[in-house]
């Protein structure tokens, strides 16, 4: 039984305090006028750097970076794009957490507008509804294709799928690499930012670090 499709519908799954800052008007242009708008705009930066863009190699690049920003990087920002979520009935009756580990994470900085490479764990205890396990690592790539940071990014997953699933019992940890710290500034290329968001009985010591010792197990090689 379907209990709910969220369907282009971004709204409804964020509160205005964990959404991505948006202008009102932020639609208005079509993704082919925006390409339009970047690639122009892109070109007068190597411009603008000195760089020939009659040579061959650079000729294409504005249109390319344009054509990567609105349709790969930055596609989480188009509603349009939020993966159609359908919610069915556990009719198994598992009532204990489930847990889709190490889920690959690629997304960008807001502040630099340099790539945050890492992974997302997440998981949830179904209080009558589920949904395909290949819809949680949607959700995650969709929220992570924008210009994020990682604490907003992190309560964000976590609010979608308490909405989706109908319940609090949602939890997510990424660990991930910022370029922003190991290209630049400090340039320290051994750390990684580590972010929790926990909500209903993941708020609970006992459920919160049985979760945690789930993350642990050596997976990597079944």
């Amino acid at each position: 039984m379907t209990h709910h499709d969220y369907t282009n519908d971004d709204d409804t799954l964020q509160s205005d305090a964990t959404s991505t800052p948006l202008r009102a008007d932020a639609f208005e242009v079509s993704d082919e006028e925006k390409m339009e708008i970047i690639e122009r705009d892109f070109r007068h930066i190597m411009h603008t750097l000195g760089l020939d863009l009659t040579d061959d190699s650079l000729r294409g690049t504005p249109a390319r970076v344009a054509r990567m920003y609105v349709k790969e990087i930055f596609s989480g920002l188009n509603p349009e794009n939020l993966p159609r979520m359908s919610s069915f009935e556990n009719k198994y009756h598992y009532g204990q957490m489930l847990i889709e580990k190490n889920i690959t994470l690629h997304s960008t900085c807001e502040h630099h507008f340099l790539p945050i490479v890492g992974r997302a764990h997440v998981a949830y205890i179904s209080h009558g509804n589920i949904i395909g396990l290949s819809k949680l690592n949607r959700i995650v790539d969709y929220y992570a294709r924008r210009p994020q940071v990682q604490e907003r990014l992190t309560v964000q997953i976590v609010h979608a799928l308490q909405k989706i699933l109908d319940t609090p019992d949602v939890a997510c940890v990424i660990d991930a690499r910022h370029m922003c710290v190991t290209t630049r500034g400090i340039k320290d290329t051994a750390s990684s930012t580590v972010t929790a968001h926990y909500g209903g009985a993941f708020e609970r010591n006992e459920v919160r670090d049985e979760f945690l010792r789930y993350l642990e197990l050596d997976t990597q090689h079944l």
